[in-house]
């Protein structure tokens, strides 16, 4: 997807700094700022609605990767079943009583994400759409993909700040004047509002795009994230509907035989999804639907911190470790990046998932989960031999813990492996989690057989046992998770939308701290303090228990 930046005229609202421009009449001293164009300007044509769209995608991709640390994307794993903190000097979710608090730079960081950079250029670009001249348009038709690419961005913010937040404000328009005297709606009205955005989106959307637009919104997308918010909102024979338009349109398939960038050298059909260059359909990937863009020494190709910091972020600190002499074992791997362990997963996602599948599952191979490493510096007298078990709690936390591999990557060129970020695309939804939503939707409904036919679909392709209609339950589809979407799925939302964040938490961590502080109340995120402040003409009701 190509980028581009716009300038834009925005009003900055005390509470949500939601873009603004008032209608005015023009006269024949209008100016037209040509270095600094309003919105009006942008707007008025094809090409403008095209680059706001394109700041929305931008923005999207900034939910994860905007900052480094563990405060923003990587929190949305980091504190549950599947993941801690490895690196020492980090203290987040140790403690959830001093962590997760109205004024934690996560809490404040998703809020405005969603309001100021999301659901306000949302909404610039459906109400000036809606509004636009007819004969912009080459068809009506046109003009609704867009609104419905806007509306799938509205759509996924607003069900990522009811699966964090709860009940939060809705906002569907733009307004001429600040406004501070918001209320929240409930955490079912929201869903509902992101409901209508996505049925929009699954009538107007595109079934696929060209490659020069990868990466833009097709209807499966509206589809998929529409099976989720219907499971939300207990209809569950919509979602299971919603995911068959996806699984029977014929587009997509699970991806069983080898494809791709390094489709001939050794590896499986699931570590070719996650190698670069692999991502997107034009490669031969036929199970993504919706897929975030990096570009090397391009414009607008990375985000603020500086491309895809999955394997920084999640990397042991394996370049630090000492061989058995007591001199550097390592030195920084260009195929294994420079990991700082600010994350570590849990032994439920190394070892207790796996069962009797241990060695047969495909998604736990070597070429998917690095389990044994090799001393790498000439320098060493252990040169070339596997690295022995260790058992000192720095070493298994923070230095050589298995690494999930699908995090790897080349560095590219406006970087370097003593960064550790790579510029590979990043799959947000692909076929393998429509058939895990359909599978849920299914034992709602109490239907186990066709609840376990959807998860062997996934675990077919795997090579791992079927699992029988009757072990079918919310545990195994989320440990299936596990399997397939470690490091994909933003594991907290998942838990928090399905009400076992703090239970799932409390028995798969391994710390302590973390288990012995996480509360119902962490359910949901505390409502941000600054925005409790700023709505000065209402009750912004906090979340109870903060």
């Amino acid at each position: 997807m190509k980028k581009k930046y716009i300038g834009v005229t925005a009003t900055s609202l005390l509470l949500l700094l939601i873009i603004a421009s008032p209608s005015c009449k023009k006269n024949l001293l209008d100016e037209k700022s040509l270095s600094n164009p309003s919105v009006d300007q942008v707007l008025s044509t094809q090409a403008g609605f095209q680059n706001y769209l394109t700041a929305l995608h931008v923005a999207a991709r900034n939910e994860c990767f905007e900052t480094d640390g563990v405060n923003t994307g990587n929190a949305m794993i980091g504190g549950t079943d599947e993941a801690i903190v490895g690196d020492p000097t980090l203290t987040q979710f140790k403690d959830y009583n001093t962590t997760l608090t109205p004024t934690f730079a996560g809490v404040t960081f998703f809020w405005n994400w969603a309001y100021s950079e999301m659901i306000s250029k949302a909404n610039t670009v459906i109400t000036f759409a809606e509004r636009s001249n007819p004969a912009m348009w080459t068809s009506e038709a046109q003009r609704n993909a867009v609104i419905a690419e806007a509306k799938f961005f509205r759509a996924y913010s607003y069900n990522l700040l009811a699966n964090l937040y709860g009940g939060v404000p809705i906002v569907d328009t733009v307004y001429a004047i600040p406004r501070v005297d918001f209320t929240r709606a409930t955490r079912t009205q929201v869903l509902d509002f992101a409901r209508q955005d996505l049925v929009y989106a699954s009538q107007w959307l595109p079934p696929t795009v060209v490659k020069a637009q990868e990466g833009h919104i097709v209807k499966a997308a509206a589809d998929h994230l529409l099976s989720e918010v219907y499971i939300s909102l207990g209809n569950y024979d919509s979602a299971i509907a919603s995911a068959t338009r996806v699984i029977g349109s014929g587009l997509y398939h699970l991806m069983t035989t080898r494809f791709g960038s390094a489709a001939a050298s050794p590896g499986d059909p699931y570590s070719d999804l996650f190698l670069d260059n692999n991502q997107n359909r034009s490669s031969g990937n036929m199970e993504s639907i919706y897929v975030w863009q990096f570009e090397d020494v391009t414009p607008g190709g990375k985000p603020g911190a500086g491309g895809n910091d999955l394997l920084r972020a999640w990397g042991p600190r394996y370049w630090s470790l000492n061989d058995p002499a007591g001199k550097p074992g390592f030195i920084v791997s260009d195929s294994m990046g420079r990991g700082v362990a600010w994350l570590r997963l849990t032994d439920l996602v190394f070892f207790g998932v796996w069962g009797n599948d241990f060695n047969t599952d495909m998604r736990n191979s070597f070429y998917n989960i690095r389990r044994q490493y090799v001393y790498n510096n000439p320098a060493s007298a252990y040169f070339g031999k596997v690295v022995e078990p260790r058992t000192v709690a720095n070493d298994t936390i923070v230095n050589i813990f298995p690494t999930i591999r699908k995090i790897e990557g080349k560095v590219g060129k406006t970087t370097d492996n003593t960064l550790g970020r790579t510029f590979k695309d990043v799959m947000v939804y692909r076929l393998s989690e429509t058939y895990l939503l359909r599978a849920e939707a299914y034992l709602d409904k109490a239907d186990l057989q066709h609840a376990a036919d959807d998860i062997n679909v996934v675990r077919n392709r795997a090579h791992a046992t079927p699992v029988a209609p009757a072990n079918v339950n919310l545990d195994y589809i989320l440990d299936e998770r596990v399997r397939e979407l470690m490091l994909e799925e933003p594991r907290r939302r998942t838990l928090a939308r399905l009400g076992v964040l703090v239970a799932r938490t409390k028995k798969y961590t391994i710390d302590a701290g973390t288990r012995s502080t996480i509360q119902e109340k962490h359910q949901w995120y505390p409502i941000p303090q600054s925005a409790i402040d700023a709505n000065l003409g209402a009750v912004l009701q906090q979340n109870p228990g903060y």
